[in-house]
């Protein structure tokens, strides 16, 4: 292993000081600084890990030429802005999901990625969630067969969440649907179809004139005969929280379970018909990562009980997916490669959401992703 190290910042300490302690122990990573806007929180938790340089300014942060990269875990409404600062400051990005809110800001990070040469990075936890590693690993071996279709859904009850939350379009928020089903042969979107259903409470339409409970859309994969479907709730659907990943196969199928934490049920074709179905408990990958932040697959890493992140706890850990967006991340810069998702690839993901929920407003007009989206 290389015994280079990458000089990393951490922006915003709500969710993203679950990384901190991965970072402190990744043998490639050195993580000199931490960002937040609170001060008093800002030297509670640098304290706590003894991390000496503090920023309350982001645009101080990105004048200091000892940080290589920087890993964003701000609201979702500052995410493409910060990225672009990032990059024009000459620093390579990770950041939480999603990209950005608008088609224009996902453009210019892909542009300036090309211009400059920098990294980015979409930090999308499910797929580096051990159930979707489970699923990738049976589809790399051939044992899925041809693989038919794919199918997502991200279900959330968000009251209470607080400044931009209310109201938010179920699609403008869709990474952990859109991610996977994209995710696991590595396609594109070519063009996508959404439907509204339902109606959300009238104070909560008035935040983004979007009156949908839930959003539905089918995706058409680019240069391949695959389409997946997608589907979302934010606010009044009776749902516990839940991220699912559903694929069909020649071979075998597998689909996610219907209640947190029980088993994936795995499907065997040309079995007699009661054998078919078997529930399977996803293995552990941390087999994938460096010894240092193997535990961290199957613990949490810096807060207990009532403070506990909110996304942390309702996602139970996010699949045991942190360690390894570390790990991605910090190798891509250290061998040059790029991690998955790319700049490309994020922005792909990103504007599926984005215009699927314009798609919903036209009545599941047919909307194409833009070229900038697409690898070749």
């Amino acid at each position: 292993m290389s015994e280079k190290k990458i000089r990393i910042a951490i922006v915003g300490l709500g969710f993203g000081a679950e990384f901190i302690p991965i970072y402190k122990k990744h043998p490639n990573a050195d993580l000199v600084a931490v960002c937040q806007r609170n001060e008093e929180k800002l030297n509670e938790i640098a304290d706590a890990f003894s991390i000496a340089k503090r920023y309350t300014s982001y645009e101080e942060l990105l004048k200091d030429d000892t940080i290589d990269a920087v890993h964003i875990n701000t609201p979702i409404p500052n995410h493409g802005e910060q990225s672009i600062q990032a990059l024009k400051a000459g620093k390579h990005v990770a950041c939480t999901v999603p990209m950005a809110t608008t088609v224009e800001e996902c453009r210019q990070i892909v542009e300036l990625t090309e211009s400059t040469g920098l990294t980015y990075m979409m930090m999308e936890t499910v797929v580096y969630a051990r159930e979707f590693l489970y699923m990738k690993e049976l589809y790399d071996n051939g044992e899925l067969g041809k693989v038919q279709f794919l199918k997502a859904s991200h279900q959330q009850d968000m009251d209470g969440w607080p400044n931009y939350w209310p109201g938010l379009p179920p699609m403008h928020y869709a990474t952990h649907c859109v991610g996977p089903v994209l995710g696991l042969t590595k396609d594109e979107a070519e063009y996508v179809s959404c439907f509204g259903s339902g109606t959300i409470r009238e104070e909560l339409i008035k935040e983004y004139n979007s009156p949908y409970a839930v959003e539905t859309t089918h995706i058409k994969f680019r240069n391949s005969d695959l389409s997946a479907q997608v589907y979302r709730s934010l606010f009044d659907v009776a749902r516990q929280y839940r991220e699912s990943f559903e694929v069909y196969g020649s071979k075998k199928s597998v689909e996610w379970p219907l209640i947190e934490g029980k088993p994936l049920v795995v499907h065997t074709a040309k079995k007699p018909e009661p054998e078919i179905p078997e529930e399977v408990e996803s293995p552990d990958f941390a087999k994938l990562l460096p010894k240092e932040i193997q535990p961290f697959t199957t613990q949490g890493v810096y807060d207990e009980g009532d403070n506990q992140h909110l996304s942390f706890t309702q996602g139970a850990g996010h699949g045991g997916s942190h360690p390894h967006l570390v790990h991605a991340f910090v190798d891509g810069l250290i061998n040059g490669t790029s991690p998955y998702p790319n700049a490309k690839q994020s922005a792909n993901i990103t504007c599926v959401g984005i215009l699927s929920h314009e798609s919903a407003l036209k009545g599941g007009e047919i909307i194409k992703l833009p070229e900038f989206t697409f690898s070749k």
